[in-house]
């Protein structure tokens, strides 16, 4: 059928409050990508006042990485099965708790278990804010508009976390970096209880596939924790290459089990429909590339350049600029008018070129003429790229598996950001090692081994980019290739539609 949702009998009217619903779903994506970056500034400083080991100061950030990580398909499923409103608002009071818990650590027990908490009630949280979306906004322009919202929050998040987490640290104390959570959280439940309607009749009733969500939870922990030994211990590691092959069997297993199960945790329909398969890969791709770079800039800045955490964080907002402006100004209104691939390709090759710019990095360069115009290239790039992948990983879903497809996206970015961390970590630490290994017997007095040793990291640094200059490219190869989707219709389709259209050109649907 080609009727628009306003004449399609069955369909349903686009609901009155769906941008009051934006404000609250984007408060609540914004919160928790905050979260992925505001704690590793404060990360120092809690480490001191509650004693946590060197070996041990990882977990802060492994463990909600693996249980997020792990569990994102479970919390889409369930967002599935409970309504995508009621997964939302639990997720958030959930998320609040957790972060109250670790405001208020006395030990590192109690700070691990918050953070594995947090990463719980996220894994719940993330995928429902996406797939509300999905299911509220059909309209193809208004889409694009809130789509365009939504991934500029998801790409500028990070760095506004590094400039509030600056803030918090250094004026106030690291537990507000966890208390600033609860009134987000609060206010974005209670907009969400009162204003969001979610349309009738897209819940998947279907039993939950216990088989998949044991294999697919264990499969994305051991793949997570894998790379986050590799960043610590090596990659030659025993338990580091036993993760990796336990996990390799454990997702094999799932594939084979979700392709024969009634009910799938993962319907594969989701993941082997050309245009999202394209969009979560290359998504993946671009965010190891992005992640790897946030730690190594504010290494350079911070350890380098000699900034402050809060100077720090204020040296990322070219980057946020860049990412507000490609997603709301380039992807959002150019979204309608060409086919996604013309922008998520552009996209990552203009990030691309940001990055290879960040190549040329040295310890005295400037930061006006080489740093600023970089992270504008890679914001305006990523921003660009991000807002119509985002939109296209829903597009054509059929409502009952919306919360699965976000929950997809999300663990791409999950899976990505541990593998950007971890792989491009090690390679700038052996090309350092080498560096240092090379250059410290010519370095006769101190401040010329402190100078080596400066220039090490740098060369290090530089070193690991050039690897996520390739990654980038990459990306834009899949998506130029993969994504095969024209220009959204302009019109929704009506869930009784949805399965003839789910392997066709990825359009808008509307549950009733």
């Amino acid at each position: 059928m080609s009727e628009t949702a306003s004449k399609a009998p069955g369909a349903v009217q686009a609901d009155p409050g769906r941008w009051k619903a934006l404000v609250f779903i984007a408060l609540a994506q914004l919160m928790v990508v905050l979260d992925a970056t505001i704690v590793n500034i404060a990360l120092p400083s809690a480490q001191q006042d509650l004693g946590i080991s060197d070996g041990n100061r990882q977990w802060v950030v492994t463990a909600y990485a693996l249980a997020f990580g792990g569990l994102l398909l479970f919390g889409g499923r369930i967002a599935d099965l409970w309504g995508r409103k009621r997964a939302f608002v639990v997720g958030l009071a959930g998320f609040a708790a957790a972060s109250a818990l670790g405001g208020a650590a006395t030990n590192e027990a109690m700070m691990f278990g918050a953070r594995a908490l947090q990463g719980v009630f996220g894994a719940l949280l993330a995928p429902a804010a996406l797939s509300l979306l999905a299911v509220m906004f059909t309209d193809a322009k208004e889409r694009a508009k809130a789509f365009g919202i939504y991934g500029a929050i998801a790409g500028g998040g990070g760095a506004v976390g590094l400039i509030l987490g600056g803030f918090l640290t250094e004026y106030l104390d690291w537990r507000w970096t966890f208390f600033v959570n609860i009134p987000f959280a609060v206010v974005a439940a209670a907009g969400a209880y009162f204003v969001i309607r979610e349309p009738e009749g897209g819940r998947n009733r279907s039993p939950l596939d216990i088989p998949g969500v044991v294999l697919s939870t264990l499969g994305l922990v051991a793949l997570v924790y894998g790379f986050t030994r590799a960043e610590s211990d090596g990659w030659s590691d025993s338990l580091t290459i036993g993760m990796f092959v336990a996990s390799g069997v454990l997702l094999l297993t799932f594939v084979l089990v979700e392709a024969k199960v009634k009910a799938p945790l993962l319907p594969l329909r989701v993941v082997t429909e050309r245009n999202r398969g394209g969009v979560y890969l290359s998504l993946g791709l671009a965010i190891i590339a992005m992640f790897g770079l946030f730690l190594f800039l504010t290494y350079y800045l911070q350890v380098v350049k000699g900034y402050t955490p809060v100077k720090t964080g204020f040296a990322f907002l070219p980057m946020i600029v860049g990412m507000i402006t490609g997603s709301t100004q380039i992807g959002a209104r150019l979204m309608t008018r060409v086919p996604p691939r013309l922008l998520m390709g552009p996209g990552f090759l203009v990030a691309a070129l940001g990055m290879l710019l960040l190549t040329r990095m040295e310890i005295d360069s400037s930061y006006a003429t080489l740093l600023l115009p970089a992270m504008l290239l890679l914001g305006l790039g990523m921003g660009s790229a991000f807002m119509p992948a985002m939109s296209l990983s829903t597009q054509g879903v059929q409502a009952r598996d919306a919360g699965v497809a976000s929950a997809m996206v999300n663990t791409s970015q999950q899976v990505g950001g541990a593998i950007g961390t971890a792989l491009l970590n090690t390679v700038a630490a052996s090309a350092t090692t080498s560096y240092i290994t090379d250059h410290m017997a010519s370095a006769t007095s101190a401040p010329q081994r402190q100078l080596v040793q400066l220039e090490g990291m740098v060369h290090g640094y530089t070193n690991a980019i050039w690897f996520a200059v390739g990654i980038l490219v990459t990306a834009a190869v899949i998506a130029l290739t993969l994504v095969n989707a024209g220009k959204p219709d302009m019109g929704a389709v009506t869930g009784s539609d949805a399965q003839d259209a789910d392997d066709a050109m990825p359009v808008p649907v509307v549950a009733h």
